[in-house]
């Protein structure tokens, strides 16, 4: 089966696949955002040790499978944060997901985490698609898909309401399709696919 990249450098940001014995930098690097997280991520409500071992088994499970490929974001040698690819969105689409530690945001590694997944799904034979979902409150998330060429398509509630403290429920999904896929005939005239457009 393809798969991405096990690292990718893109600018000031590196990303490697987790390992199992990330396990102790891993819960050091969220534990120390974890007031950071909570508003905006449900597990981080739940976070231990036992839980941190649990996502890097899962993770090395999904690698092989193909059904995500999660990172160690790092810069400077240091591990700043985790981001994955998830194939959770349909036929073709892959999800972009990231948080980082406190300390490091601000820097615009975010946005250059999000582009360097980007390249990496988009290098992957039959993706078209590629989004970025964020909770209609979390501003921040927001500027991330914008600043990188993707659109605001829809916003959904969510059907179990609000999962972690700040959100409001409201699932905002930005989309950029592949360039591959916009020099595509469309099978409809009229509907071919442009980057950047959903």
């Amino acid at each position: 089966m393809e798969q991405p990249a096990e690292t990718v450098a893109f600018d000031e940001v590196e990303l490697r696949r987790w390992r199992a014995d990330d396990i102790d930098t891993l819960n050091r690097v969220a534990t120390e955002s974890l007031a950071h997280l909570r508003p905006w991520m449900p597990w981080a409500a739940h976070h231990d040790r036992d839980a941190i071992a649990a996502f890097l088994a899962r993770s090395d499970e999904e690698w092989a499978s193909g059904q995500a490929y999660n990172y160690a974001i790092t810069s400077g040698g240091e591990v700043i944060g985790s981001c994955g690819l998830m194939r959770r969105i349909g036929l073709g689409g892959l999800e972009i997901g990231y948080w980082l530690h406190p300390g490091w945001t601000g820097r615009g590694l975010a946005t250059m985490t999000a582009a360097a997944l980007l390249q990496q799904g988009f290098a992957l034979t039959g993706t078209d698609r590629v989004e970025i979902h964020h909770d209609a409150a979390n501003l921040a998330s927001e500027g991330v898909p914008r600043r990188l060429g993707f659109t605001e398509v829809e916003r959904v509630p969510v059907p179990e309401g609000a999962e972690a403290p700040g959100e409001v429920g409201v699932n905002v999904i930005w989309r950029v399709h592949s360039p591959a896929a916009a020099s595509r005939p469309s099978s409809r005239p009229g509907h071919g696919l442009r980057p950047g457009h959903g």
